[in-house]
């Protein structure tokens, strides 16, 4: 069974997130919950899957998971994206644990 917050789903003991990302911004950072998404800003710019790759990077090394554990579900040519984290060790993000 999932546990859902919006922006976040819990399927089982991995993690998936609808985040909306800003890419070209000033540091790697989470910004805001705005309804069904979380915003988060890169780096990188959106070329050649530079930013996905940033973000995919970023999104292990914050929930201290290594960079196979994370995974693209949707969103790769958005700026929508749908993304798992896999058994995530650690929470950045005021997402409860179910």
């Amino acid at each position: 069974m999932a546990e859902t917050g919006g922006w976040y789903r819990w399927v089982g003991e991995d993690l998936e997130l609808q985040l909306r990302v800003q890419p070209r911004g000033r540091r790697d950072e989470f910004v805001e919950a705005q309804g069904d998404h979380y915003r988060v800003r890169l780096q990188a710019p959106p070329v050649e899957g530079k930013a996905n790759a940033a973000l995919c990077r970023f999104l292990a090394e914050s929930f201290g998971v290594p960079l196979s554990r994370v995974e693209l579900l949707g969103g790769a040519q958005s700026r929508h994206k749908r993304l798992l984290i896999r058994a995530p060790r650690q929470l950045p993000l005021p997402v409860p644990r179910p």
